[in-house]
């Protein structure tokens, strides 16, 4: 058995042909991997080494569906003898379903036109014309634009800080911008972690490689957000890769399946299960609409952000209704003798004009769309973000009375949380999309879900406190007044103020005395504990 690549084989002035050295017929069976990489072209510099051993059993394996830029490809090796699809593999386990959150900036819905004689940060004026999504990071910079993404990535992360993401940009310019703008925006990790955020391109040399070894082991944390521009589409296994994020135009099918497919690997001893696409461009919702695309998205959010990358609105679409794909716009480059077909490997900067930076101005995330499919699997439909969390919630939760039992629980209510957040649900946008920005996320998750009645978290305090024989009665002067600052505290920011020991340590609970003489009050750890527990029960009450 021999394994080679094409560029070890193929003669050219570089290159001497070893694949003649063996006889036509010295092989039985060639299995071509990756087959569509151009080795069936006509005139591909490959295709000679096909024909050469034209007398064994050849065999090609593609991820890529028959399209016009791969052609080629079929009409050589011939109709499938078997195919196995994205959605298949979905369904049965073996690869991981994922979301896409389409987020759309205000430049790239509306274009960018300079003013009259405007000059970019180096003086050069820039000239005038409409600029949208294609020329951003190519032929025009708007650093205020990559700041309102990377602030909107930095906040999609918020859950799961550490869930390992893969931002694909334009060019290796363009990764190292996106990277300096991520770094300033998560200065607390950058200075735990020096390498939460790296480029990985082909520039970076034996750096680069070592941020992808680290990266693509499952054991090692950090580097947690890798961007890049054609490094990572192919050939790289990052099991536990959780956010692919695109930044770039994707006109081909074969890149599209590429890039998503740095994301479908399960790996359940790790909790990875399902992956997120982030798309920035419009490049995967577009994509989505071309027939030969075999696996639907779980749903698509579109975002509006503002300059700071915090959403301003939110709505969850799962339609059949999807814009039109452009057509592809891969140029074929596989009769070019220089190209090796393997051109996804290389980042290759584009030459020609340089690029116009522009630092002001202001650009905000425009809109919000995730897309989900229907109850059968089959459609995408449209339905509101309130609609869509009332639904997942009814699957988790039977009954409100099953909720409520979870919630009232500390650690079984971050697992709530934690559940929901896989699913799309952020109870800060999920308040801000309902208008309801002081209710009680377990209301608001009741009120989606079972039509229950919204209360506010001032509300549940003020119950309560009113009446003091129900509970603070039961504890002295001390233990009555910590207890009630707990209950301040929850009516401002919410359950996370019933944590224990942390909530013993900050103002004005800290000001009762250090954490053992709070705990004196209650009579011990176990009976602090067990006060907390009570309070937050009989908060939720029916």
């Amino acid at each position: 058995m021999y394994f080679a690549l094409y560029q070890s084989l193929a003669k050219d002035e570089n290159r001497p042909g070893l694949y003649r050295e063996f006889g036509p017929d010295f092989f039985d069976l060639i299995v071509v991997d990756e087959c569509h990489r151009g080795s069936a072209a006509d005139d591909s510099n490959w295709r000679e080494i096909l024909e050469y051993f034209e007398p064994a059993y050849q065999f090609g394996m593609t991820a890529t569906p028959l399209r016009k830029d791969n052609k080629d490809t079929y009409e050589y090796f011939g109709a499938p003898l078997y195919t196995y699809s994205l959605r298949q593999g979905i369904e049965d386990g073996f690869l991981a379903p994922y979301r896409v959150h389409r987020i759309l900036t205000s430049v790239d819905a509306a274009g960018w036109r300079p003013e009259a004689g405007q000059v970019d940060d180096r003086g050069n004026e820039i000239p005038d014309q409409i600029y949208t999504t294609p020329n951003f990071e190519k032929d025009l910079v708007l650093r205020r634009r990559t700041d309102a993404i990377a602030n909107h990535l930095k906040h999609f992360l918020k859950d799961d800080p550490f869930a390992k993401t893969i931002v694909f940009c334009v060019d290796q310019e363009h990764a190292e911008n996106m990277r300096s703008a991520l770094t300033k925006c998560n200065p607390d990790l950058m200075k735990k972690h020096p390498d939460y955020v790296c480029r990985i391109v082909s520039d970076e040399g034996d750096i680069g490689k070592g941020h992808l070894g680290r990266f693509k082991d499952v054991e090692t944390i950090t580097p947690v957000i890798a961007t890049t521009s054609q490094m990572l589409t192919t050939g790289v296994d990052v099991p536990t890769c959780r956010n692919v994020a695109i930044v770039r135009n994707i006109g081909s099918m074969t890149e599209f399946k590429q890039i998503i497919g740095r994301g479908t690997r399960v790996r359940d001893d790790y909790g990875k299960l399902y992956f997120n696409i982030l798309d920035y461009t419009g490049a995967a919702t577009r994509l989505f609409a071309d027939p030969d695309f075999d696996g639907d998205p779980v749903f698509v959010k579109k975002i509006k952000i503002d300059d700071e990358g915090g959403i301003t609105e939110e709505v969850t679409e799962t339609t059949t209704e999807t814009e039109p794909f452009g057509g592809d716009t891969l140029v074929n480059t596989f009769g070019d003798p220089a190209d090796d077909g393997h051109k996804d490997i290389i980042d290759a900067t584009p030459k020609g004009p340089r690029k116009y930076y522009v630092d002001g101005g202001a650009v905000e995330i425009a809109a919000n769309v995730v897309w989900d499919l229907d109850t059968d699997g089959k459609r995408l439909r449209m339905v509101k973000l309130t609609e869509y969390a009332g639904e997942k919630v009814k699957t988790l939760w039977r009954t409100p009375e099953e909720l409520r039992d979870a919630w009232v629980d500390l650690e079984r209510r971050r697992e709530i949380v934690h559940e929901l957040a896989k699913r799309g649900i952020d109870f800060e946008t999920l308040a801000d999309d309902a208008k309801m920005p002081d209710a009680d996320p377990f209301d608001l998750l009741c009120h989606f879900a079972f039509k229950a009645p919204v209360r506010t978290r001032k509300d549940r305090a003020a119950k309560l406190k009113d009446d003091p024989s129900a509970f603070l009665g039961k504890y002295g002067n001390d233990a009555r007044a910590v207890l009630s600052a707990m209950l301040d505290k929850y009516a401002d920011h919410g359950t996370e103020q019933f944590s224990i020991p942390e909530i013993l340590e900050v103002p004005p609970i800290s000001e009762y005395g250090n954490v053992s003489e709070i705990v004196s009050f209650f009579g011990g750890v176990q009976q602090l504990r067990s006060a907390v527990n009570e309070m937050q029960r009989l908060l939720y009450a029916a």
